[in-house]
């Protein structure tokens, strides 16, 4: 569980999740930036939307952490990261090796090896190395009328060793692939008049495919007078293949509105840092240098379909867009209690995109062109130690997300090819007994042009520029020996700058959320934790006419583990609610309607749903 950070699927499991953090809707990244092990995960002008994030090729046992960054204050981050940034760092070493194996409802099945390659061993040298292999594999019907024939295996190779005594060596290697059927969303008047259930389905159809290979190699070498340089370069191969159908027959009463988007794309990276301890007089400097590129060389495509069937064009040609990017870092402790963060971060991209796309005025024309734009962020934090159990904080600066290459090169989007996000936090982090730690920050966001991808159209639009501010509140206290308690409560307010009172909501930014939950652990292997996901109803469209719903969940998990073996259990939505996963005010006509009808289309939640596990380790 992330503080104050929720996601929703709402294309049978194989599409990237919609993201909601800090009073934004982030669609599938557009503002929160994820890399694992240094591989960046968000996609620039994606074919299903800028900064799609699609992390599934993460093998959660191989996870050592996930830290979140939240806000655009920490110069290592860049494009998407306004909201915030997520980092995974998948296990250096195992330490063990293990076999999972996993049932639960609605034909759900998993299996999962983690093998301990060296142990003792050695590979390259004769100093420390680590090397293992993860294989995951996954199966579901889910809980749709239709089934949804979910499949996805993810392959996973590391290795870490010492070289010499000042030089370290890191290898990755992954591949992930997937396939599914989806139910697609569901207007709130097919179920109302009967048509089909919550779980049903009006075009079957929907599905998609998609594939990830992942290369790395990271060398860290330690220098002279307390520094290390780290260098990092990576290699993505991708494919995604989409059907979906938002509007059923709005556009086309014969065909239906299905479509197709496509992205088949090779990502070349490269990322350096120096990092330095030293002084300035007689105070503790330290200092980060960092430099990195990025190019991304894809073919994109979106046609119109009938059943997985290929009719007509709409947009279609090959992206090559490329970022180069520098920053400074410095960290100065002023005193024994007050410590300066400043660092200036600047960023150089270049737009390409050559294609055509089809016009209701012009029909099927060239859409192609280059630009070049760039943007300098600065970042300014303090950290003051008040007492040895209170941390004052401010921190403040500036960020972007990056526009979509195909609105960029058009004319339409040059101008905010890089809206800029302005934003500032106070806030504190106090232990006001031993057992009790408690976070609190009050923020604000000003975000020069909100995004918002029309996945019929084929191009990122903008909604102007949008105001939030807000309150993060979360406690972690341990009541016993054994047992602990945690609570995020998180409120936002949000409002479209350029619209008039009663028109200026941002549709689907969250308002007020909550997690939080009771862990046990148990000294004899038995552990156990009930939490809780809330977040509340919200407006779907500007005028907030139109709603997405609020829900309330309970889960449960509990495990028996042994030297040799574990056993557990899980358990989502114990209360069995009706919810709605993922929702949006939609203009969508049905076969034999007059006209489209703007309303509710939802994908509905889980219901009660139980898995069952059992790991043997060795």
């Amino acid at each position: 569980m992330v503080p104050g950070l929720f996601i929703a699927q709402h294309a049978g499991g194989g599409k990237a999740e919609q993201i909601f953090v800090r009073g934004f809707d982030a669609d599938h990244g557009t503002d929160f930036a994820v890399s694992i092990d240094g591989l960046p995960v968000n996609m620039v002008s994606h074919a299903h939307g800028q900064g799609y994030a699609d992390f599934h090729f993460v093998i959660p046992e191989t996870v050592e952490q996930l830290k979140v960054y939240k806000g655009p204050y920490t110069a290592r981050f860049g494009d998407f990261a306004t909201a915030g940034a997520g980092e995974f760092t998948t296990k250096t070493s195992l330490g063990r090796s293990q076999v999972k194996l996993e049932v639960g409802r609605f034909d759900t099945r998993r299996a999962l090896v983690l093998l301990d390659l060296l142990g003792a061993h050695h590979l390259f040298s004769k100093r420390p190395e680590s090397a293992y292999v993860a294989a995951e594999y996954n199966f579901t019907n889910a809980y749709f009328d239709n089934p949804q024939h979910f499949k996805r295996f993810n392959g996973l190779a590391k290795y870490t060793g010492q070289l010499t005594e000042r030089t370290s060596l890191t290898l990755l290697g992954s591949h992930f692939t997937s396939s599914w059927d989806a139910s697609g969303q569901v207007p709130d008047r097919a179920v109302r008049e009967g048509l089909i259930s919550r779980f049903g389905s009006l075009d079957p159809s929907e599905g998609g495919h998609t594939n990830r290979t992942n290369a790395s190699v990271v060398l860290t070498t330690a220098l002279p007078h307390a520094a290390v340089l780290r260098q990092q370069v990576y290699y993505t191969r991708y494919n995604f293949s989409l059907f979906s159908n938002f509007t059923f027959f709005k556009n086309d009463p014969t065909n239906g509105d299905e479509i197709n988007q496509t992205d088949q794309r090779n990502l070349y990276g490269y990322t350096g840092t120096y990092d330095r301890d030293d002084h300035l007089g007689r105070l503790p400097l330290h200092t980060v240098l960092g430099l990195g590129t990025r190019l991304d060389a894809a073919a994109l495509g979106l046609r119109h379909a009938a059943q997985r069937r290929l009719l007509d064009p709409v947009s279609v040609g090959r992206l090559r867009e490329q970022n180069v990017n520098a920053y400074l870092d410095e960290t100065l402790e002023l005193t024994d209690r007050l410590t300066v963060n400043a660092a200036l971060r600047a960023d150089l991209f270049s737009f390409q995109f050559r294609g055509q796309r089809a016009d209701s005025v012009a029909g099927f024309g060239p859409l192609t062109g280059r630009v070049v734009r760039g943007r300098v962020s600065p970042k300014l934090n303090f950290y003051y130690q008040l007492s040895p159990a209170v941390q004052l904080f401010v921190r403040s600066g500036l960020g972007f997300h990056s526009n979509d290459a195909r609105g960029v090169v058009q004319g339409t989007g040059s101008f905010h090819a890089l809206p800029r996000a302005a934003g500032a936090e106070v806030g504190s982090t106090c232990k006001p007994v031993p057992s009790l730690v408690v976070n609190a920050a009050l923020w604000t966001l000003h975000l020069q042009d909100e995004l918002v991808y029309s996945g019929d159209e084929g191009t990122t639009e903008s909604a102007g520029p949008t105001q939030r501010f807000g309150v993060d509140v979360s406690g972690r206290y341990q009541v016993t020996a054994r047992l602990f308690l945690d609570a995020d409560v998180n409120y936002s307010h949000g409002r479209l700058v350029d619209a008039p009172a009663g028109a200026n909501y941002i549709p689907l930014a969250p308002t007020f959320t909550s997690i939080g939950g009771l862990t046990l652990k148990n000294p004899r292997g038995l552990s156990a934790s009930l939490r809780y996901r809330h977040i509340d109803s919200r407006p779907a469209q500007e005028d907030n006419a139109i709603r997405a719903r609020g829900y309330f969940l309970l889960d449960a998990v509990a495990s028996y583990t042994q030297p040799r073996f574990q056993l557990g259990a899980s358990a989502e939505n114990l209360l069995n609610v009706e919810w709605n996963e993922a929702q949006f005010a939609t203009d969508s006509r049905l076969r034999g309607e007059a006209a489209a009808v703007n309303e509710l289309n939802f994908t509905p939640g889980t219901p009660f749903f139980v898995k069952l596990n059992a790991s043997v380790f060795f």
